[in-house]
């Protein structure tokens, strides 16, 4: 039986999970407590990914066959509530999906709930913006279905997660925003991008970076360059693909461009407070144009990394955007000996490719 007063207590303090989207999942536990159900998770409509918002005890189920066995993009409860939701259905549950019991059980997913002690479903519709969201809930068998008065009940829940969900991406704007206001500071141009590639917000600094080899098209950022914008796109990609609690990639990205220095694009995630799951950002760009860098000091470069004068000078070029034929005309050596002089480089400052030494080598100076 549905506990009304623990479920409008837990609704009422929706703010605290605006402004700590780390809690979701406790906020989850407390509707499934007062709603009497084993765990919760929230998917949004047409995008389902392993970073979903969730309970510890529906985790296994999640991490172990849902999305391992690719459950998220055949999900008939998706296929079939979808549809429902948008007609204006507040909270659907099996019997809105299913003409019977048999029915429900012979389908794949709800075959693989049975393994994780589980059966029965609801889901909570609510917007967060134009995004269609739904705050599921999973019972075991012996919870049972729900019935008329529990779902009266979490028709009140609602309106308050469209209400915090929508805060939530604003507070979450927010704080990006003051992350690449902070870089506009120190001069460093930075981009924040979306899961896919949306640009959701920049600094001055990186608008001033924008031009011909470097623009905004359809609101994503494209790169003259061929094989920097490849790049680019597989970095889109893994981030379309992949969970917000992998790794981003390391390696920068080098925009090389005719006449003029290039530009280093970095990689790095994005804070915690502007984590929320509604904005959906999952990377800023950290953009530096190489051709107006200040120079290089030689002498901090060959102590730091125990270079000799030679690699010094051959690793400042490099950073300053040359390539190793263009280092060595202007040294005056044969290009065998710039490549000698780079593998040993490399070797001192442990680093295995041209892009990742002039990164390092723009943290030094």
């Amino acid at each position: 039986m549905v506990d009304l007063h623990r479920l409008d207590d837990v609704t009422a303090r929706l703010g605290d999970v605006v402004l700590d989207p780390s809690t979701w999942p406790s906020f989850m536990d407390e509707v499934c407590a007062a709603i009497g159900a084993t765990g919760a998770a929230m998917l949004q409509s047409d995008i389902r990914t392993e970073d979903i918002p969730r309970t510890d005890s529906i985790t296994e189920y999640f991490t172990k066959t849902y999305f391992p066995h690719n459950l998220h993009l055949t999900d008939i409860r998706a296929a079939r509530g979808v549809p429902l939701m948008h007609a204006g259905v507040d909270v659907i549950t099996d019997a809105d999906l299913f003409e019977s019991e048999t029915e429900m059980l012979r389908d794949p997913l709800y075959a693989t709930l049975g393994e994780f002690g589980l059966k029965w479903f609801a889901a909570v519709g609510f917007h967060s913006g134009p995004a269609l969201w739904a705050l599921t809930i999973q019972r075991s068998p012996t919870e049972g279905l729900f019935d008329a008065d529990e779902i009266k009940a979490l028709r009140r829940v609602s309106a308050p997660l469209t209400e915090a969900a929508t805060l939530s991406a604003v507070v979450g704007r927010s704080a990006l925003s003051g992350i690449t206001s902070a870089l506009d500071l120190i001069q460093v141009a930075a981009i924040a991008v979306g899961r896919f590639g949306a640009v959701i917000g920049m600094n001055s600094q990186a608008e001033s970076c924008l031009g011909h080899d470097l623009a905004i098209r359809n609101n994503r950022l494209t790169l003259l360059d061929r094989q920097a914008n490849a790049d680019l796109t597989r970095l889109i990609d893994q981030l379309a693909h992949s969970s917000d609690l992998h790794p981003l990639p390391s390696s920068p990205i080098v925009v090389r461009r005719i006449d003029k220095r290039p530009i280093v694009i970095q990689i790095q995630p994005v804070p915690p407070a502007a984590r929320s799951p509604f904005l959906g950002a999952r990377a800023i760009l950290l953009i530096r144009d190489l051709e107006g860098s200040a120079a290089f000091d030689q002498a901090l470069l060959a102590a730091t990394f125990e270079l000799t004068p030679a690699q010094a000078r051959l690793a400042t070029r490099l950073a300053r955007g040359d390539s190793v034929e263009a280092a060595a005309q202007e040294a005056g050596v044969a290009l065998a000996t710039a490549r000698n002089q780079l593998k040993t480089i490399f070797q001192k400052t442990g680093t295995h490719r041209q892009a990742e030494l002039v990164a390092l080598l723009h943290r030094v100076k």
